[in-house]
């Protein structure tokens, strides 16, 4: 039995989902994209001062090393032979910077992650520069100057650590984002790793430019980055290198194995939402929130706050796609917040229980502006607020409304990209942990006034990744063509409210919203390591 049972499986596919709250491995069956295993890490963030974001490069490598060995003893386990993985993808949190000495290993500072605020001043003293007429990195990069693009974190690094600058000087120092970080690694570190990137993820520092496909020399100028430091731009499905993990015994049965997709964890959950379609969006509840609607071969620009950025590039050959997306700062780590820094809830879990009680926030409203605020206001000076309190006000309200803050922040996004699209969607496909908030879903739709449509397979950013390293050329066992890939099961959510109800709540976060900002006058001094 167990013999013919791990032949009928047929060749699987391995992807690595390294995000801001946790890591995974996932392991798929290339032929029925089902998910067959998988284990969960979750990681640390540091906040060593306020509005500062940090997270330790190395512990987030052991957590995927962890991940992978976990998974694999789980399928043998389940008597699946790990030798049918033949190849393995990776889907990292964007923008999260590092860097590191090459001839050592080790990173030469913690990862300074993409909700970090420390970059503020950077960012003004920049803006300074940038003439009025003329946007060139806007123009070049689809994106707005701020503190969230890697750039910016970059050059703060260069200029406050003295660790990067010498390493810079004798040409030791690579920079990368995260999946830059865990592939140079997985391929063997200082012993010939590999040291590229996407254009997924390349798409989203601020240094590439998303015309010709590649590192900008003037971009480069602006910010003052060295180009010797930055990885080779490759297509998100492709052969990089082979695993090495010679230090881990067990994983290393993966030894060998191509890692052959990369993208951004957005793009990823694009992908894995088959959303190939131009005018196909995808909502994504993670750390954050995100939007991204496939606009096919051309760049859209926005004229209400989205960022034009690249959705995917399937093989080295193969055309770009290019998507609009809404980024929203905030969103699963509201709960988080709750559960750490308030204590009212202890597990993520229960915060639908404490919302289930009330029904409703009764009139409190909760701007989670923890990071200024992204899309579409791009407010730096933005900060979190809970208003509307009375006497009555009790924690199930305040869960109530952290919920409904997540809603209401897509629906901003939403706004916005009918706006830029011209064609306003009709339902919206999401993925993502929070989706499993079957409260959550609902206000979703109730506030969008549309129904909201989740896969029953919520690990979609993983599956994107699986998707584009199965597909590679020199791999080829997962087939993109529309006709191969596996018809997904639905859970709909419709509207259940009536539309005035849904428009008065929502013109009252806005009025929330105004209030939360203009609340940081002065920036706090950010030079200096603490």
């Amino acid at each position: 039995m167990a013999a013919s049972k791990k032949a009928v499986l047929g060749p699987l596919v391995g992807a690595v989902d390294q995000g801001t709250s946790s890591t995974r491995f996932l392991v798929f069956n290339s032929k029925t994209a089902e998910l067959l295993s998988h284990h969960q890490v979750e990681i640390k963030q540091e906040f060593p001062r306020e509005g500062w974001v940090e997270q330790d490069p190395k512990e987030i490598l052991h957590s995927v090393y962890e991940c992978i060995e976990k998974t694999c003893e789980k399928l043998g386990q389940l008597n699946i032979d790990i030798s049918n993985i033949k190849a393995i993808g990776v889907s990292n949190q964007r923008e999260t910077t590092v860097v590191w000495d090459r001839i050592t290993g080790e990173p030469l500072y913690n990862a300074v992650v993409w909700l970090d605020l420390r970059t503020q001043s950077t960012v003004e003293s920049l803006s300074k520069r940038i003439p009025g007429n003329n946007n060139f990195v806007k123009s070049k990069t689809g994106l707005p100057l701020s503190t969230y693009f890697s750039a910016v974190k970059l050059r703060w690094l260069l200029d406050n650590v003295r660790k990067v600058q010498k390493a810079v000087e004798e040409k030791r120092a690579l920079f990368g984002t995260i999946d830059s970080w865990l592939i140079w690694s997985l391929t063997g570190g200082v012993n010939g790793g590999v040291h590229c990137t996407d254009v997924t993820n390349a798409s989203r520092t601020m240094l590439f430019n998303i015309h010709s496909l590649e590192w900008d020399k003037q971009l480069c100028e602006f910010f003052g980055i060295p180009m010797e430091i930055l990885p080779n731009v490759r297509s998100s499905s492709e052969i990089y290198g082979l695993m090495k993990i010679s230090h881990s015994l067990k994983a290393g049965a993966l030894e060998g194995v191509p890692i052959s997709g990369c993208l951004g964890d957005q793009s990823a959950a694009l992908v894995g939402q088959m959303c190939f379609q131009i005018g196909q969006a995808k909502n994504t509840y993670g750390t954050g929130c995100f939007l991204l609607c496939n606009t096919g071969h051309k760049c859209v620009f926005s004229d209400h706050g989205l960022l034009t950025t690249v959705a995917y590039k399937l093989g080295r050959d193969k055309p770009v796609y290019y998507a609009l997306e809404g980024s929203v700062a905030i969103a699963g780590a509201v709960i988080r917040w709750l559960r750490d820094n308030l204590g009212i809830i202890k597990t993520s879990e229960e915060i639908e229980k404490l919302a289930k009680e009330v029904g409703t926030s009764y009139g409190c409203y909760f701007v989670p502006a923890f990071s200024g605020l992204y899309a579409p206001y791009w407010e730096p000076s933005a900060r979190g607020i809970i208003c509307g309190l009375t006497q009555f006000t009790n924690k199930c309200h305040i869960a109530f409304a952290a919920l409904e803050a997540v809603c209401f922040q897509t629906r901003e996004i939403l706004d916005a990209m009918n706006r830029d699209c011209g064609i306003p969607l009709s339902h919206l496909q999401v993925d993502g942990g929070m989706t499993s908030n079957k409260i959550l879903m609902q206000l979703q739709a109730d506030i969008l006034y549309i129904p909201v449509v989740k896969p029953s397979m919520p690990e979609t950013t993983a599956l994107g990744a699986a998707m584009a390293a199965g597909a590679a050329e020199g791999v080829g066992v997962w087939s993109l063509e529309p006709e191969d890939l596996s018809a997904v099961t639905m859970e709909r959510f419709e509207p259940q409210i009536n539309a005035e109800e849904s428009e008065i709540r929502y013109s009252t976060w806005k009025k929330a919203v105004m209030k939360s900002m203009g609340w940081v006058t002065t920036q706090s001094p950010e030079s200096g390591i603490p």
